[in-house]
């Protein structure tokens, strides 16, 4: 269907905003803000939403700000033109991590419809999975979705997985020894979380019995019973996102590139799950990284089939949107 027009007015940019505030973030943080300038989205990190003990450079932050980057182009794109892109367009200002601009008119291909009505239905699915594998043809359209944002996304093989799984729950053991990681899961867990953000008691899934899956424990701070324990997958699929480099524009392209491949594998009913924990601990992050330190993990996923997984709460348009003459708070990344 032809739904091109010249340009698209601040009503459908905000309606594209909207979309933008879908993406993904970690602990459903949404640390982003917007402003609409004429024909444009400048897209600001909200410092203020970063979480200081698990993210103290910024990156995850930066990663979360650029999944609501992509998602933004796509919403843009699906409205009928092809979306201009600068990232970190201004050294001098890192608080506006992008500038996207209503470009072209184009066509509306069937690929960026079915590719845009996944993003509602994306969510992260923390419950267990189908002991069934992720077919070969699925996996390249996946490394290719990340290629396609200047990622690489790699399979694990037996070992890797194996490595990695216990990378991650000495991870998750050291952090859960920290005091100011346990408040600060407490902030952004159940009622306790900022309003319409945070991870609620429906969206954190159960324990694995066996304790072989290091899934994040958001259940540790929760009032009430202890949530239950089931048996998750033995061999599960486990995918590693990395990039060329680790600064502000590599994250940015990281979270570009996680969105794709979320929304990839969402459109084909496949689940995932980030696995966060050994990229927050840093020595167990440089065990995974290139030895010549030149490719960097920026993010782990484990995908297979599962459940349906439930929504999270995501802020209202008036509480994203920066207002004419009101200044963006600055942040303090590393983008170069």
């Amino acid at each position: 269907m032809d739904r091109t027009v010249s340009t698209l007015d601040r009503p459908a940019l905000e309606e594209c905003v909207r979309c933008a505030t879908m993406a993904p973030s970690l602990h459903n943080s949404q640390p982003w803000r917007f402003r609409i300038t004429g024909d444009a989205v400048e897209v600001h990190a909200d410092p203020g939403r970063r979480l200081q003990a698990l993210d103290p450079a910024g990156r995850e932050m930066l990663i979360s700000v650029g999944a609501a980057v992509f998602t933004l182009r796509l919403a843009i794109r699906r409205r009928g033109h092809v979306p201009g892109l600068a990232v970190l367009p201004d050294p001098g200002r890192p608080d506006m991590v992008a500038r996207v601009t209503v470009g072209r008119p184009a066509a509306v291909t069937g690929g960026v419809e079915s590719l845009a009505d996944a993003v509602p239905r994306r969510h992260t699915n923390r419950w267990p999975f189908a002991a069934a594998v992720v077919p070969a043809d699925a996996m390249e359209e996946l490394t290719t979705a990340a290629a396609l944002e200047g990622a690489t996304l790699t399979p694990a093989g037996a070992v890797g997985r194996t490595t990695i799984l216990g990378l991650s729950r000495e991870a998750e053991r050291r952090l859960r020894a920290r005091g100011d990681y346990r408040a600060e899961l407490g902030r952004w867990t159940g009622p306790a979380a900022p309003r319409h953000a945070g991870v609620p008691r429906s969206a954190v899934g159960p324990w694995d019995a066996l304790e072989r899956m290091p899934m994040r424990d958001f259940g540790l701070m929760l009032p009430g019973p202890v949530r239950r324990a089931e048996r998750f997958e033995a061999y599960p699929t486990i995918v590693v996102l990395s990039t060329a480099g680790d600064a502000g524009p590599q994250w940015v392209a990281a979270g570009q590139a996680l969105q794709r491949v979320l929304l990839v594998a969402t459109r084909r009913g496949i689940a995932a799950t980030p696995i966060s924990q050994p990229l927050e601990v840093p020595a167990v992050r440089r065990a995974l990284a290139d030895a010549d330190g030149r490719t960097w993990p920026q993010m782990i996923l484990r995908l297979g089939y599962g459940p349906p997984a439930a929504a999270t709460p995501r802020r209202p348009l008036a509480d994203v949107l920066i207002a004419d003459g009101e200044g963006a708070p600055r942040i303090d990344v590393r983008v170069g």
